[in-house]
């Protein structure tokens, strides 16, 4: 029997992974969007996945209900995903959502994210807007005599939805809601709703009305409509479960799992130190940790306040080692810490007494600031599920209060999504593993590890991502550490072994980890051009879109087309195939809009609220007025449409006629202006900077997974580690003394070991050098920074005007080609459009970029391309 397959397998079958990844998503989603969350590029793909489905399942489509599901990350921004789904399926003739999940805390935290503007979490943009109208979000308590023009949103919890609508009460949801108005449920957490599924259970139509569960209700009222429409989101779903694969696969619309998120750089990655010291000095290492990083955010001015997870067994257990954490703090002396660094041999511990003794702080000082920063008023207890609000609501912004450490047994977990927590301390040292699986309460810390693992966005330079981590290729940096999160266990093996199981099966950690040294060879270092040789790179410049002074021309230039409402109908049989029927017989007509007159074009412009000055402005800086924009050549002046409809109608355009046709048109340059929201643009000139500043000996942190690329982290010199041996050590050319990446960038290297000594004839040097995260230029267009993975240095014979080529390689895996094609475009332009700051009149100074290396499927044309270097 074969595997069932997924709908995002299917929909790339069918559509193909090319053209649903150069979907154009609508202005519905990119314009309606807090711009203080700029997409990430999974989000971006999810976005892409279900408007490519929407488009191939619903126009002209019979009606049926469609059920969907999102597995994603904690983490990832899945109520993200929720507000730009909304906005969309607005635009499609939605109105109603219901948003149901298991927690109150959720509840709340979702009802922040959408409805409160003021909130630093909320999702949408100040002004929503779709089409020509703008659009308010307002919560309902049912859907009985809402405002057809609004989002109306009903937030409830799965249980109160289920008491609702089997105990009706008066204003609340009934089953009718659902029978009359088409209806988009939103399940979060929606791994809560399977018990039936689970049992093997089958809620079929006939079923669903004599039952009482929690997943009988939400099929009932998904049902009640054809045109309901059912938007699951978890991040846990047991697809090793048979009656749960069978439900979800053929719903599954995107998968994004933890082991991805991590794998992309948006995640802690997860240190366990442990320790056979007792509670309170586990406690003391890990506020020690928590202190110094503190320090190393405030050296580099982030305002971040790390907090610890103090986790107990029982409430009992919890308020005796609060108890015994306050009197501890209080009691601290330097004899206590001198015990500390003398007991451990961990790195990171000791580097936190170096990190002291080089800032001349001493241990008086240093405990008199521990005992401020973790004094009781700065601790919470929240042990109790029946915790006051006030408690919740500081458990939820704890990056904006003072709050430095949480106590807790099992509250904190679902829905807690706070991101400066950095240690959590195990209080307690019991397994529960049992036939060498690992036990629920091992996994249920493995969960809450993933939770707490959610990166803490900072730069500290505007090019560093800032919702990544940055320091995986410089693990040396001192900033590392504040990409870590370190979970304090007592020192007990076996429980390690499980723990690290069981975060590996929820993907939060890798298979295995490796940390290798590259070193630059000393036979390179003694070459001139390491001595006193220069890389050019360029700049990322802020784009203040100053030297605008009209729409693009290929917006002006293009023909803009409008179709009129004919009234033509017909009756005829169904399926009648032998007469072809060509409708209403239709011609065309092209207008420029300022034809319509001003009058018209005012009013049209006035109807949409992309449109007001102030924001049409901030698109096009040097406007100087609507009559300009109206009547200017650069602007809308020479915008030509063609309008098609019965002759009549298009020899003879009405008011009305030309009105609607001027706001269609409008709408469609509205969505083309808005996309455009370049920040920055790399500057075509290059500057030379030093090549032994820029290049230096690295410290490398690879993490490898099942699946992975099976070179990645190996060394190439040594024969015994990888498929593509070559002893770099005795290569002169290549500048350093290993090579760890992937199988393409091996490959890479010894195709230049074979073209080596054609490069010697024609050059009188020619050196390979990685590029292991040193540098980044940055595309001209829109600023992108790019790591090219070499640069290539040939150096020509000329006695004088020296031919210098810089030349940028990037090798790519097959699955990379086509996400990474502006790169190569980038590349590609390198050469014809560039400027280099030529340092010496003897010297010439050249850049080039190649296209991607990738040996099964593109050697012709970088085979091609490398020849010109040749020749």
């Amino acid at each position: 029997m074969s595997e069932l397959k997924t709908l995002h397998q299917i929909l790339i079958e069918e559509l193909g992974k090319r053209s649903i990844e150069q979907v154009r998503l609508p202005s519905s989603i990119t314009g309606n969007l807090n711009p203080a969350f700029p997409m990430r590029p999974y989000q971006e793909s999810a976005f892409k996945f279900f408007t490519s489905y929407w488009n191939e399942s619903f126009d002209g489509k019979p009606r049926q209900n469609h059920q969907l599901l999102f597995h994603m990350a904690t983490g990832s921004g899945k109520t993200l995903m929720m507000a730009g789904l909304i906005a969309y399926l607005y635009e499609k003739g939605y109105r109603n959502f219901l948003f149901f999940v298991n927690s109150t805390n959720i509840i709340d935290k979702t009802r922040d994210n959408f409805l409160n503007a003021n909130s630093g979490k909320y999702l949408f943009s100040e002004n929503i807007t779709v089409g020509d109208k703008r659009v308010e979000v307002r919560e309902v308590k049912s859907f009985q005599s809402v405002n057809a023009d609004d989002i109306n949103i009903v937030f409830s919890t799965i249980q109160g939805l289920h008491m609702a609508l089997n105990v009706p009460k008066e204003n609340t949801l009934t089953y009718d809601d659902f029978e009359n108005q088409k209806i988009v449920l939103i399940s979060d957490e929606a791994h809560h709703i399977n018990a039936d599924t689970k049992k093997g259970k089958s809620v079929d139509q006939d079923e669903m009305f004599e039952t009482i569960s929690w997943e009988g209700t939400v099929e009932r009222i998904f049902k009640a409509n054809p045109d309901n429409l059912m938007l699951e989101f978890t991040a846990t779903v047991d697809f090793s479960d048979e009656n749960l694969s069978e439900k979800y696969k053929p719903k599954l619309i995107f998968d994004y799992p933890l082991k991805n998120f991590r794998k992309d750089g948006y995640s802690k990655e997860v240190k366990v130190l442990q320790a056979d010291l007792s509670p309170f000095q586990r406690a003391l290492q890990a506020i020690l940790l928590s202190q110094y990083r503190r320090k190393l955010f405030a050296k580099h001015r982030k305002n971040i306040k790390p907090i610890i997870l103090f986790k107990s067994k029982t409430i009992k257990d919890s308020q005796v080692f609060f108890n015994e954490f306050n009197a501890g703090i209080k009691g601290l002396t330097p004899k206590t810490l001198h015990q500390i660094k003398a007991g451990s041999n961990d790195e990171t511990i000791l580097k936190i007494f170096d990190y002291l003794d080089a800032n001349k702080i001493s241990l008086e000082n240093l405990i008199a600031e521990l005992q401020e920063d973790f004094s009781e008023e700065k601790l919470i207890v929240v042990n109790s599920k029946e915790e006051s609000e006030e408690k919740q609501i500081a458990v939820n912004s704890l990056e904006s209060n003072e709050y430095r450490a949480v106590f807790a047994v099992d509250k904190l977990n679902e829905g807690w999504d706070v991101l400066n927590l950095f240690d959590i301390v195990r209080l307690y040292d019991t397994r529960d593993a049992k036939s060498n699986k690992v036990g629920k309460t091992t996994m249920s810390e493995a969960q809450l590890i993933g939770r707490g693992a959610r990166y803490c966005p900072f730069q500290i330079n505007e090019d560093q991502p800032l919702f990544g981590r940055k320091y995986d290729a410089d693990i040396e940096n001192e900033l590392r550490i504040c990409e870590e999160l370190y979970y304090h266990s007592a020192y007990n093996p076996k429980y390690i072994q499980e723990l690290n199981s069981a975060l590996q099966e929820i993907g939060i950690k890798s298979k295995e980890s490796k940390v290798r040294k590259v070193q630059i060879k000393e036979s390179f270092k003694s070459t001139s051009l390491y001595k006193a040789g220069h890389i050019f790179l360029n700049e990322r410049l802020k784009y203040s879109r100053d030297e605008i002074n009209g729409l693009d021309s290929s917006l002006i230039s293009q023909l803009h087309r409008v179709s009129l409402r004919t009234g033509y109908t017909k009756n005829s049989v169904a399926f009648d195939l032998e007469k072809t029927d060509r409708g209403a017989n239709k011609v065309s007509k092209e207008y420029f809009l300022k034809s319509f007159g001003s009058i018209i074009l005012r009013k049209a412009i006035q109807r949409i609220d992309f449109y007001q000055f102030d924001n049409l402005k901030k698109y096009l800086p040097n406007l100087k007025s609507i009559t300009e924009f109206i009547s200017s050549d650069n602007y809308l002046g020479k915008i030509k449409i063609e309008v098609t409809g019965l002759k009549e109608q298009v020899e003879n355009l009405d008011v009305e006629t030309m009105l609607d046709a001027s706001i269609q048109t409008l709408s469609s340059i509205s969505e083309i202006i808005s996309s455009d929201k370049i920040e920055f643009k790399g500057s075509k000139l290059f500057k030379p900077k030093m090549i032994n500043q820029i290049f230096t000996d690295k410290t490398l942190n690879f993490m490898i997974d099942d699946g992975g690329d099976k070179e990645f982290g190996r060394s190439m010199s040594n024969v015994s580690e990888t498929a593509y041996h070559l002893d770099l050590s005795k290569k002169a050319w290549f500048a350093f003394d290993d090579c760890y990446g992937t199988s393409e960038e091996k490959l890479l290297i010894q195709y230049i070991d074979k073209k080596y000594d054609e490069l010697a004839k024609k050059y009188s040097e020619a050196y390979l050098i990685r590029n292991e995260k040193h540098f980044k230029i940055y595309a001209f267009d829109d600023g992108r920074p790019f790591e090219p993975d070499f640069v290539l240095y040939l150096i020509g014979k000329e006695e004088s005007d020296t031919g210098h080529y810089q030349v940028f390689i990037e090798p790519k895996g097959g699955h990379l080609l086509l996400a990474d094609k502006w790169k190569e475009e980038f590349l590609s332009v390198i050469k014809d459009d560039h400027a280099v700051e030529q340092l010496f009149s003897n010297k010439h100074y050249v850049l080039w970029g190649l296209p991607f290396f990738n040996q099964a499927e593109r050697l012709t044309e970088f085979d091609k391309a490398f020849q010109e270097l040749l020749e």
